[in-house]
């Protein structure tokens, strides 16, 4: 999970009652990371109509909203394309 740096530490925030039980397998994690960028991408396709129909007056905040979807999917097409040269780089090796 990436989180920004509070108080100069490098842990990342733990959910209350997190622990061994609460350990989430690689599929849900990649699945929650697709939904939340889903929800961005939501997002910003509602402030861009409601700018388009006047109700948003705040063009920085849809310019945002924007740019956060955009660096959202970015960064799923690169974890995409990394998983898919480990997959390519072990169904390579010899057994």
């Amino acid at each position: 999970m990436i989180s920004r740096v509070e108080h100069g530490t490098l842990e990342p925030r733990r959910a209350p009652g997190s622990g061994a039980a609460a350990t989430k397998s690689f599929g849900e994690l990649l699945a929650a990371a697709v939904e939340r960028v889903n929800e961005a991408q939501w997002e910003a396709d509602q402030a861009v109509k409601a700018l388009a129909l006047g109700e948003a007056q705040d063009i920085h905040q849809v310019t945002l909203a924007m740019e956060k979807a955009d660096l959202m999917l970015q960064l799923a097409i690169r974890v995409r394309n990394k998983a898919i040269e480990a997959y390519q780089e072990i169904s390579r090796m010899q057994i």
